[in-house]
């Protein structure tokens, strides 16, 4: 069975209140009890996580990838400047597929850089919990391919 960690930066603890109009109404709580449920059917397990420290994400990343085969991460605002988590997840060489649930593109100039998306495997961005969904699936299929 394929064990996939999903984690979440800062302030995405706070969706369903924060800006609808660029996040949706949509929950982290809805968001991964949808990934739990697609995790059954592709006969998978996800592991949630979400901090607001940098630090916490490295720790989480360092301690659960060890018995992981690949991760989504959605960085928040760390995207652009999370060097330690991006060293975190080239250390732990496992795959992964950043999320955005907006386009980061459409938006301010410093959310179109990401310091996590050269070694991703892919970019997901503007499909709002769509985007979990479809990275979690394309994960699932690429490590079953591989094993």
């Amino acid at each position: 069975m394929v064990n996939i960690l999903v984690i979440n930066g800062p302030n995405l603890n706070n969706l369903g209140n924060r800006d609808p109009k660029t996040y949706g109404t949509i929950t982290l709580e809805e968001i991964n009890q949808a990934l739990k449920d697609k995790s059954v059917t592709l006969k998978s397990n996800v592991l949630c996580f979400q901090s607001n420290h940098e630090g916490e994400i490295v720790d989480f990343i360092q301690s659960s990838s060890k018995k992981a085969d690949g991760i989504i991460i959605n960085g928040g605002a760390l995207t652009q400047v999370g060097y330690s988590i991006l060293d975190a997840l080239i250390d732990c060489q496992l795959p992964y597929v950043e999320v955005h649930l907006s386009n980061i593109y459409s938006r301010e100039n410093f959310r179109q850089k990401s310091v996590l998306s050269a070694n991703a495997i892919g970019q997901i961005c503007g499909l709002g919990i769509h985007g979990y969904l479809y990275g979690l699936e394309h994960l699932v299929k690429l490590l079953a391919k591989n094993n």
